[in-house]
């Protein structure tokens, strides 16, 4: 086989899925920071122009990548207890998150929801109604969920990079309560919640409180006209 029949038999068409699949790829092994519409042509091996034929812009790119990324999580599970259904949902979200650390920053980034957001959306708005929930009680919700419906939600403080080790006393002393519970936080290296905190307990702690929360709400037939 010549050099010219073995380069058109390995050269696979460029197509937009091949383009964004490049991109969430080379975003998870570079950081998002480092993706550039002239680094992922060389990762494809062709010329940034052949890019554009594909995606209009870098912006169009980041949507696309948002869309894969959200394209992998889990379809709803079947089952009569709909809490059951949204927190594995909401965990499936989030285990694909975790698995592309930047995608959270990307996603929250969009000026509007990509097409797949905007899906996945509907489906969780679908998956209370399924369960019970009145469309008036399903709007609260969706507002109370926020970003943890994708499976990351954004902590007060970030404190991954502080100091580790015993608190300054004299901090401890000025602020006893902060102090307090910093002594009582199981650790987590890598937590994204704060230094010392278990990021993955903290986020299903808060998730089973608040899907808890919408069950009692959803019994006692709960409306925004009686939220007074």
């Amino acid at each position: 086989m010549t050099r010219q029949e073995t380069t058109h038999t390995q050269r696979i068409p460029l197509n937009r899925d091949r383009v964004l699949r490049a991109a969430v790829a080379l975003a998870d092994a570079t950081g998002i920071d480092a993706l550039s519409m002239r680094r992922l042509a060389q990762e494809l091996d062709v010329v940034p122009m052949a890019l554009y034929k594909h995606v209009a812009n870098k912006e169009e790119l980041l949507d696309g990548m948002a869309d894969a990324v959200v394209d992998e999580i889990d379809p709803p599970g079947a089952g009569p207890d709909w809490q059951s259904v949204v927190r594995g949902r909401i965990l499936s979200a989030r285990r694909v998150l975790l698995r592309h650390p930047w995608a959270a920053r990307v996603i929250e980034s969009r000026t509007g929801p990509t097409p797949a957001v905007l899906a996945y959306l509907d489906s969780m708005a679908g998956s209370f109604r399924d369960g019970g929930l009145s469309a008036d009680l399903t709007h609260h919700v969706m507002h109370a969920m926020g970003s943890r419906l994708l499976g990351f939600s954004q902590e007060l403080f970030d404190t991954s990079g502080g100091p580790s080790g015993p608190p300054d006393p004299g901090l401890a002393a000025r602020y006893p309560h902060i102090a307090e519970l910093a002594a009582t936080a199981a650790h987590d290296g890598g937590s994204t919640v704060g230094g010392g905190c278990d990021d993955q307990f903290e986020f299903e702690f808060a998730l089973d409180l608040l899907l808890d929360g919408f069950e009692s709400l959803r019994r006692q037939g709960w409306t925004s006209a009686r939220k007074a």
